[in-house]
């Protein structure tokens, strides 16, 4: 690990003026995943910014829903008993992530912003185009099996690791940013994420010095709370990351599909929403014949590469076993 200099916020302007002030400064939270990086020499901040000690923590009705703080911890937020009822597919995604430590330190804004967990990008021998921009990529034609089947390109083809994320993306949420004139703005969670192009080392549009401060969950989501389920598939029970992940999300009365959200995890360089096999979902009654043809919909863009052609088939029974357990009666 280099050496840093450690500084401390006294509230978020005061956070964001610091890491804005000093170029290759990082925010410090929870440092479930900044630390390791740090260990591995990947990351290389000059500044930490610890604002673990702010007010960010509360989860509270909003103006219009449910409001998050960033800094309320993963653990908190799964186990927040208007989570639990009103959107339970956040707490699955959240619970089905890490550890039951980890979720005890990881802060929300933090487990937005985690980094892919590519063994290229670990391993600091190997070029890698998001860790050292121009060196190439390794897993493009080296051993890709966890890696991206959708909107990869020549310089990337690194997946999102996260759970928390795609729950958010079905779920309509929005993040509340400060930026670094002190001005605070909103964006739908989708937006924060990017495909690689021809810069993957940018992983979202959030500027340098720029701070998530909290997330919005809108009350017309809770029209999902009684038919969601998040399902995800990896390679053993626990503390490990998805091969395909499946947040699924169904609005249902009378028997009829009113509107579906379907949003992929371990597939894309982000949280994949599948809008084609909604519109495919939407206006129908429930049932296996349906569930499949919206998997098949949502695969038929997908491009594998030389290990992950087995994402394909596996993400089609995914979302339709994710689809069936959503159905069900609550």
């Amino acid at each position: 690990m280099r050496p840093f200099e450690y500084l401390q916020a006294s509230d978020p302007a005061d956070g964001v003026a610091q890491a804005s002030r000093h170029q290759g400064a990082r925010f410090l939270a929870g440092g479930t995943n900044l630390v390791d990086l740090m260990k591995e020499d990947i990351e290389q901040p000059t500044h930490l910014v610890d604002i673990s000690r702010l007010a960010l923590r509360d989860i509270a009705p909003g103006n219009a829903g449910l409001a998050i703080g960033a800094l309320a911890t993963n653990a908190d937020t799964a186990n927040h008993n208007a989570v639990r009822t009103q959107y339970p597919l956040l707490s699955q995604a959240i619970l089905a992530g890490a550890s039951g430590q980890i979720r005890n330190m990881a802060t929300n804004g933090g487990n937005l912003l985690q980094r892919t967990r590519c063994q290229y990008f670990y391993d600091i021998s190997m070029p890698c185009n998001k860790r050292r921009p121009g060196s190439g990529c390794a897993a493009r034609e080296g051993l890709n099996r966890i890696h991206a089947v959708f909107g990869w390109s020549e310089a990337c083809v690194a997946a999102y690791p996260g759970d928390m994320a795609n729950a958010l993306v079905a779920l309509d949420a929005r993040v509340r940013i400060l930026r670094r004139d002190n001005t605070e703005a909103t964006m739908p969670l989708a937006s924060l994420y990017r495909l690689p192009g021809s810069d993957p080392a940018k992983d979202t549009n959030l500027a340098p010095g720029e701070l998530i401060v909290g997330i919005d969950l809108p009350a017309a989501s809770e029209r999902y709370a009684a038919h969601s389920h998040y399902l995800k598939v990896r390679d053993r029970s626990s503390y490990a990351f998805a091969m395909v992940s499946v947040a699924a999300a169904l609005d249902i009365k009378d028997g009829v599909i009113q509107s579906a959200r379907v949003v992929l995890g371990g597939v894309a360089h982000m949280p994949w929403r599948v809008e084609d096999a909604e519109s495919l979902l939407a206006g129908g009654p429930p049932g296996e014949a349906r569930f499949q043809q919206a998997a098949d919909r949502a695969f038929q863009d997908a491009r594998p590469l030389s290990h992950n052609q087995y994402k394909i088939e596996l993400g089609k029974r995914a979302v339709v076993r994710a689809l069936t357990l959503a159905s069900r009666p609550a």
